[in-house]
């Protein structure tokens, strides 16, 4: 007997197509500047469906993505900062989940260009600190970040903040790798009881794979034969591109 197949979250074949292309050109990105890969997913999805479904589903992908890219870049990885920016991190996940899971797609969609915006303008104005930041400073950068991450978008505060500081771009790279991997596999259980989570978004992170994979393999051949600065610029003009069409269609 035929076996019946039920697209996740009940999309469009034209919606499908979108979201493939969406994760696609989202893993590129990621695979070249090691962040940007969830928020531009999130802003993606909430031009045709209700974004809350796509934050899990973004989350398993970014874990999996990690630790494809493990072996290459764990020597790369600045550790004192990343477990110092993840305490901070791991003190407001729970209530920002909490608070997620009781907003509506409107309200969501709205916050989330919102914020995405403000960040991508930050980031375009070139905002700079003068001296690295010490411990005070990288928890409070994971503190909101763990805010941040309950909407999936979690790595921008620390890509602002790292860029911030001029870090180094194979340091950058692998240590917002690492980061955000690490909160995603905090998150996902409180997904789960937030009732965020579901079988389909399992079944979503499966069918994603393939783009997943397609896309950070080239962006990771792209990163070792260019300068990070140069593409990271032109994600975060998409990432705000993308923002304000979510802000236009979150109002009207």
């Amino acid at each position: 007997m035929p076996v019946d197949f039920a697209i996740p979250f009940q999309l469009g074949p034209m919606a499908v197509v979108f979201l493939a292309v969406v994760i696609f050109a989202s893993a590129f990105i990621r695979g070249y500047s090691g962040f940007g890969f969830s928020a531009l997913v999130v802003s993606g999805s909430a031009l045709i469906t209700d974004p809350l479904y796509m934050v899990p589903v973004v989350m398993i992908l970014e874990i999996v993505a990690t630790l494809g890219q493990a072996r290459s870049t764990w020597p790369d990885l600045d550790r004192r900062m990343l477990l110092i920016m993840l305490a901070g991190a791991l003190i407001t996940m729970p209530l920002s989940v909490t608070i997620l899971s009781r907003l509506d797609i409107d309200t969501v969609r709205l916050v989330l260009s919102s914020f995405i915006l403000a960040m991508s303008i930050a980031l375009l104005a070139g905002w700079s600190l003068k001296k690295r930041v010490g411990a005070p400073g990288m928890l409070g950068a994971g503190m909101a970040s763990g805010i941040a991450n309950a909407a999936a978008v979690g790595g921008l505060p620390i890509a602002l903040f790292l860029a911030a500081q001029s870090i180094p771009a194979r340091i950058f790279r692998a240590t917002m790798m690492f980061y955000l991997c690490a909160i995603d596999i905090f998150a996902l259980p409180m997904m789960v009881v937030a009732g965020i989570a579901s079988t389909d978004t399992v079944v979503a992170a499966v069918l994603a794979l393939p783009f997943l994979f397609a896309g950070i393999w080239l962006g990771s051949k792209r990163f070792l034969h260019t300068q990070p600065a140069d593409f990271r610029r032109m994600t975060i003009i998409l990432l705000a591109v993308m923002a304000i069409l979510g802000l236009i269609k979150s109002l009207v």
